[in-house]
C-alpha cells in the first residue's frame, strides 16, 4: 500500500474527527447537565483520556495553546500511518526488536511502550491517535501556563532522599517500585492530578452517590475514594492518593487532596502539596478536567492544565496484575542467581 494513499485515509479521518468534535463543541453551549436522583450533576460512567497531546508542550510551539488545522491533519495523518505499519505481520523468527520498515517516525513513547515488554505490534497498546480538545481546540499541551513548561521551583526548595537502593534492586521486593509490586499503578494515571500515560489503560469508570465518589483507573485497579461535604483527616496518615475531599460548585465537582504520600509525589513536591481539580460534564461524551497544583515551597504560585475526558465505548474489565505473572519472582530469582556467581567466582 503506497506511503500517499495511506496518508490520504489518515488526514482524512482525522479531519473528520476534528469537525465532528467542534461540531459537538459549538452545540455544548446548549448543553444541560444531568442530574443524578438525589439532584446533583451526573458524571457517572466510563471515560478514558487516552490522547497525543503531551503534559508538556515542545519548545517548538513557543506559547501558543492549539494547533492549527493544517498541524493536526499532519501529526495525526501520520498516527494513521504508523498504525497501520505497526500492526503489520512480524516475523517470529526475527530479532528480539521485532523491527519493521517505516515511513514515518515512530513516537519515542510507542517504542519505549513496545520493545522493552514485547508489544512488537499496536495491539499491546494505546497510546492515542488525536490530540485532545477542549471545547473543540486541538491543544500542544496539557499544561496551561504560558509555556506549557513546569515552573521553576523557588530557590531552597526542599530535595527529599530517593528511597533505598544500598541492598541493590534485586535484593527483596521492598525494593522494588509500587507498580512492580503490583499495588499501584505507574505513572499518573490515577493521580491527583490525573494524567495519561502514553501507553495504555487510560481508562476510568467513575461511580458517584450522595457521599462519595470513587474513580477507578484501569491501570492496575487502582481506586480514588472521594468524599463529598467532609473535612480532611488530621490523624497524619498519608493514604494512597492522598486525602480527597469535594464540594459541588454549580455543576462542578471540585476536588481537594492533601496528605499525599512522599512515594506518590508530584514533580517532588508531597509534604505540603495541595492538588485541586475541577470535574465539569459539558456535553454527552465530554468531560472537562482541570488541575491546580501548589506548594509554597516549591513553586512562587499555582499552576496546573486542563484536558477533557471522553466517553468509553465499552467498559472496564478486571486488572489482573500478579495473577499468571512472572516477572518479580523472576527478578529475584535472576538477583539470587547473580549473588551465587559471585560467590563462586571469590572462591
Amino acid at each position: 500500500m503506497q506511503r500517499s494513499y495511506l496518508l490520504a485515509v489518515g488526514v482524512a479521518l482525522s479531519v473528520a474527527a476534528s469537525d465532528a468534535m467542534s461540531a459537538t463543541a459549538q452545540a455544548a453551549g446548549d448543553y444541560e447537565t444531568p442530574k443524578t436522583s438525589w439532584g446533583k450533576p451526573d458524571i457517572n460512567g466510563t471515560w478514558t483520556n487516552v490522547t497525543l497531546t503531551p503534559l508538556i508542550r515542545k519548545s517548538e510551539y513557543g506559547e501558543r495553546l492549539v494547533f492549527t488545522p493544517e498541524e493536526v491533519a499532519k501529526i495525526e495523518g501520520d498516527v494513521q500511518v504508523e498504525i497501520f505499519e505497526a500492526n503489520l505481520k512480524t516475523d517470529p523468527d526475527a530479532d528480539a526488536e521485532f523491527e519493521h520498515e517505516t515511513t514515518v517516525a515512530e513516537r519515542p513513547e510507542f517504542a519505549a511502550g513496545g520493545g522493552a515488554v514485547g508489544g512488537y505490534n499496536r495491539f499491546w497498546l494505546d497510546p492515542g491517535n488525536v490530540f485532545m480538545r477542549v471545547n473543540g481546540e486541538p491543544r500542544t499541551s496539557i499544561l496551561t501556563t504560558p509555556s506549557g513548561q513546569i515552573p521553576s521551583r523557588k530557590a531552597g526548595a526542599p530535595t527529599y532522599p530517593r528511597p533505598d537502593r544500598s541492598r541493590g534492586d534485586t535484593d527483596s521486593y521492598e525494593v522494588r517500585s509500587l507498580g512492580d509490586r503490583c499495588i499501584i499503578g505507574f505513572g499518573r494515571n490515577g493521580g491527583p492530578p490525573m494524567l495519561p500515560n502514553g501507553f495504555y489503560n487510560n481508562n476510568y469508570e467513575i461511580v458517584q452517590t450522595p457521599t462519595t465518589v470513587m474513580i477507578e483507573i484501569e491501570m492496575n485497579h487502582d481506586a480514588r475514594i472521594i468524599r463529598i461535604d467532609s473535612e480532611h483527616r488530621k490523624d497524619g496518615v498519608r493514604p494512597y492518593f492522598g486525602d480527597s475531599i469535594a464540594h459541588w460548585d454549580g455543576d462542578t465537582l471540585v476536588v481537594e487532596t492533601v496528605n499525599i504520600p512522599q512515594i506518590q509525589n508530584f514533580m517532588g513536591s508531597w509534604e505540603d502539596l495541595k492538588v485541586t481539580e475541577r470535574f465539569t460534564r459539558v456535553d454527552e461524551h465530554r468531560l472537562h478536567y482541570v488541575f491546580e497544583v501548589e506548594d509554597p515551597a516549591f513553586w512562587d504560585k499555582p499552576w496546573g492544565g486542563e484536558y477533557e475526558f471522553s466517553t468509553l465505548d465499552g467498559k472496564i474489565y478486571e486488572y489482573a496484575c500478579h495473577e499468571g505473572n512472572y516477572a518479580l519472582p523472576g527478578i529475584l530469582r535472576g538477583g539470587r542467581i547473580e549473588d551465587a556467581e559471585k560467590v563462586a567466582a571469590k572462591k
